[in-house]
């Protein structure tokens, strides 16, 4: 039998951490450490660093203590620069457009464990958040819509270029949907959802034979502005 995947939950809510916990481990997750603040999640990784038990996944609130502005993500980022190999889940009911960015950057290593940002309001289904916490511990990447269209917004790059129709696409995209669930989604025929993916790319100057990593190279490219 394999292992039950490990997770540290950080939110400086009591009663949202401990339900949230619950629900996982009803789930059949490992919840291996709760925190309450920033600093104290760093902490927290550090030392299960220490003792070699590294969690798979950190699931993190943006706002908490001590200055309940960013606090959530900084961690996060020093989280990510120093375990690559952990997967972050942001779940929060704040947008951060260039902490996005910075989470979703280029520059992370390929072997960088997956990454996701979704907005707490918006998680309307148990189904769906479990369903993107499975693509995310898989390596995968998974983003709120609200939260692609604030990146969008932000940029500087070719995105200006995109038609509103291939803006809507490339926001399926960075969810995590293929083009099969794109065409069912925008009811449109897959063929189209196809040409829609080559003018994205196209437009953005990235590779599209490199369909099992589209939305790591997408948001890479956003998270890439920073650095101009």
């Amino acid at each position: 039998m394999s292992m039950a995947p490990s997770l540290v939950l950080a939110d400086d809510s009591a009663l949202l951490r401990e339900g949230l916990a619950g629900l996982l481990e009803r789930q059949g997750y490992d919840v291996i450490a709760r925190e309450s603040s920033a600093p104290g999640l760093v902490d927290c990784i550090n030392r299960l660093d220490g003792q070699g038990r590294l969690p798979d996944a950190i699931i993190t609130d943006v706002r908490m203590p001590p200055s309940m502005r960013n606090d959530g993500l900084e961690a996060a980022l020093a989280i990510r620069r120093r375990h690559p190999a952990v997967a972050i889940m942001v779940l929060s009911q704040y947008v951060s457009a260039t902490y996005a960015q910075q989470l979703f950057a280029a520059d992370a290593p390929v072997e960088a464990g997956g990454t996701g940002y979704l907005l707490k309001d918006r998680v309307s289904e148990v189904a769906d958040f479990l369903g993107s916490l499975r693509v995310v511990l898989a390596g995968g990447m998974v983003t709120d819509p609200e939260v692609a269209r604030a990146m969008v917004r932000g940029s500087r790059s070719g995105l200006a270029d995109l038609t509103p129709r291939e803006l809507e696409v490339l926001e399926l995209m960075a969810r995590g949907l293929s083009n099969g669930q794109i065409s069912a989604q925008m009811i449109v025929s897959r063929a189209a959802v196809a040409k829609h993916v080559s003018a994205i790319f196209l437009k953005l100057g990235l590779d599209p034979s490199e369909e099992n990593r589209r939305v790591r190279a997408i948001l890479a490219f956003l998270g890439d502005e920073l650095g101009q």
